[in-house]
């Protein structure tokens, strides 16, 4: 079972259920407490809850074709660096000056934690992310994305994509704002995918593959096995002495990264596949 959002014809947008190949609209008038999905991910059981959320009247629907938008509400969205060996060594390189910085950071108790979105600047899957002008070395990092209630319990799991551009980061440590916070950096969805029915995390993979002309430019994969931190210890750092009222969502670090000769280039289309979770999908625009 799965949870995502979908935008209608007239605008309206809907909570769905995902079981197999079917999309179950959820009325989420129907829970006293639920008024989106944030909401219904936040409850003791969201599986159990959503059962009761069907109205019998509304036949179900095929899941494919439909227009998902990522499965944001209110929530702020956060990263987290540094958290695979191949990250690390791929910020020394582009950084020599501050390696030591990657390196320390990479094995120290607390983690790199930083702001990446809002939720009205998040791109929805399909649409269109982009590179920064004044860019001219940047990439996608693919990441699990943890859903995490507002009192820090992680309630399902997402695929986000951290655009970067690591030139600028790279000039300078101290521009990591402007390299990961930009208009149209962060993708996010398309799909929710409950901890009660994820795969274990050590055992699910993610792939990454970039298309360039209708062919593949770039495809790398990595485990999540990799990560060099537990989804519960960076959510443990992002709540210290911090709060979330309505929940937050967290991009866990990312092991694929293209050769330094790469760069994202418009027309480009960006493919991020997690076991467990599916495709999220994004055009690079202008």
């Amino acid at each position: 079972m799965q949870f995502g959002k979908v935008r209608r014809a007239s605008g309206a947008v809907t909570v769905v259920m995902i079981e197999g190949d079917r999309a179950i609209p959820l009325s989420v008038s129907r829970h006293p407490t639920v008024r989106c999905l944030a909401d219904l991910l936040a409850l003791p059981n969201p599986c159990d809850a959503a059962r009761g959320l069907v109205d019998p009247a509304i036949p179900p629907e095929p899941a494919a074709g439909l227009t998902y938008l990522a499965p944001v509400d209110r929530q702020e969205i956060w990263a987290a660096g540094v958290t695979y060996k191949r990250s690390k060594i791929a910020r020394q390189e582009e950084s020599v000056g501050a390696a030591q910085f990657y390196d320390k950071v990479y094995s120290a108790p607390r983690p790199e934690l930083f702001m990446k979105a809002t939720p009205e600047r998040v791109v929805n899957p399909g649409d269109a992310i982009r590179v920064r002008a004044d860019s001219t070395w940047s990439v996608p990092e693919p990441e699990l994305t943890l859903v995490v209630s507002s009192d820090l319990r992680i309630v399902g799991y997402t695929i986000g994509n951290d655009v970067s551009a690591r030139d600028i980061e790279g000039e300078n440590p101290l521009y990591l704002p402007q390299a990961k916070i930009y208009a149209k950096s962060c993708s996010i969805g398309p799909l929710v995918t409950p901890v009660a029915a994820m795969p274990k995390l050590d055992e699910t993979e993610i792939t990454l593959v970039i298309r360039r002309a209708g062919q593949v430019a770039f495809e790398g994969k990595t485990s999540l096995a990799m990560m060099a931190r537990t989804p519960h210890d960076l959510v443990k750092w992002l709540g210290t002495e911090n709060e979330f009222p309505h929940g937050v969502l967290l991009l866990t670090g990312t092991g694929i990264v293209p050769p330094d000769a790469f760069t994202l280039k418009p027309g480009d289309v960006v493919d991020i596949t997690i076991g467990g979770i599916g495709t999220l999908s994004n055009p690079v625009g202008t």
